[in-house]
């Protein structure tokens, strides 16, 4: 069986399965939490974030497989989108809501509006429902207007959008007041957001944002991302973290081949060619597995779900554009690592979170929770089922 046929199959049997059985047809969305030993919390949180991946989830596994039970799953994680987590008075997108739909946590942050503005334009190109793209719109508009500076995004708000500490995309001791994490999920939701809308002004800060990490965030020096920064975008941590430069390596190219700008496009694959090289060179085991990050000069082994996937996308893209069999063997070294050790076995599960250097799962951790999510291994197997011909 071809690569893109087995994960084509598991997508098809192991996660679209899983996330159906999460639905909460009480209390709208999707049950927020899993614990280790499959314990299903119905009255844990719903992160708006979790909440938004599922809906790009669905309406993508939709597109790819023309399946209309896949589309009522994203109508349903919509409606949940729609009526509770956006404010209604300030406007933008909660952080979390109870598992009754009153508001947990109404802290307002780029990163999760950017990825509402993702599942809302995938959703849109799926169902054609045009209040969907209007509603990206908007959080497009809320964005540029209240959440920009002179050197880029500032990321965390108060409900009413006042600025205030960003301690939720901060770690490693460290509270960052910009994060390359946030900008590549902005650069992500607009890639989208232009595909499906063609809108100018768009386009132009899509472009700004290829811009941004070209000059302020890819250290030309150490061939990596930078991660942390000021308020300036100086950079205050010399963390590499392996899974978002191969992450990042794969979306810039996307960007551009939805912008279609040639003198972008050359920039850009110049140095994410770069970034997957040194990925591939620095955190790719011999088992075919990757690690995780390293910071202070030490590296975290620990093996990753996300990661894995990512490296999957980002190693076979590369692999696309050198033609360089080392990339089709790390991409089909790295399934083969997922398929023994990440791929949950037990019946009503799905991956598990992380593993240690020897592939042992790491049992305190959940199998859903607020950042756990059908994105990075649901968009791997439609990757891999899109470029593969």
């Amino acid at each position: 069986m071809t690569l893109a046929k087995e994960v084509k199959q598991h997508l098809e049997e192991k996660i679209i399965p899983f996330w159906k059985g999460l639905r909460d047809n009480e209390n709208g969305g999707y049950y927020g939490y899993v614990d280790y030993d499959l314990n299903v919390q119905k009255e844990h949180e719903k992160g708006c974030i979790l909440n938004s991946r599922i809906l790009w989830f669905f309406s993508n596994a939709c597109l790819a497989l023309r399946d209309d039970s896949l589309l009522e799953e994203a109508a349903h994680a919509y409606r949940f989108l729609k009526g509770v987590c956006f404010d209604q008075e300030y406007g933008g997108v909660y952080w979390s809501a109870y598992y009754d739909g009153n508001i947990a946590d109404t802290t307002k942050h780029t990163y999760n509006q950017a990825f509402a503005i993702y599942a809302l334009s995938s959703y849109y190109d799926a169902s054609g429902d045009k209040e969907a793209l209007w509603l990206a719109m908007d959080l497009f508009e809320r964005i540029e207007t209240t959440c920009v500076d002179e050197y880029g995004y500032l990321e965390s708000f108060t409900r009413d959008w006042r600025p205030e500490n960003n301690e939720k995309l901060s770690e490693n001791g460290l509270l960052a007041d910009k994060t390359m994490n946030t900008l590549l999920h902005v650069l992500e939701a607009y890639t989208e957001l232009y595909r499906v809308s063609g809108n100018d002004a768009v386009r132009e800060r899509l472009e700004d944002a290829l811009r941004a990490f070209r000059n302020k965030v890819y250290n030309p020096d150490k061939k990596q991302l930078e991660v942390f920064f000021d308020s300036g975008l100086n950079t205050i941590s010399d963390l590499y973290s392996y899974g978002h430069d191969i992450e990042a390596s794969w979306l810039l190219d996307r960007a551009c081949e939805v912008l279609q700008v040639k003198e972008l496009e050359d920039e850009t694959k110049e140095y994410t060619n770069v970034l997957a090289e040194a990925v591939c060179r620095t955190a790719l085991d011999i088992d075919g597995s990757m690690k995780n990050e390293c910071f202070r000069g030490e590296v975290d082994t620990t093996r990753v779900w996300w990661v894995q996937a990512e490296a999957m996308v980002g190693f076979y893209n590369m692999y696309q554009k050198t033609s360089d069999e080392r990339f089709l063997k790390a991409t089909e070294g790295l399934w083969n690592y997922i398929k023994k050790y990440v791929v949950d076995q037990r019946e009503g599960s799905e991956w598990f979170w992380e593993l240690d250097k020897d592939g042992k799962p790491e049992s305190g951790k959940p199998i859903v929770e607020p950042w756990k999510c059908p994105y990075h291994n649901g968009r791997m197997c439609l990757e891999m089922m899109r470029r593969i011909v």
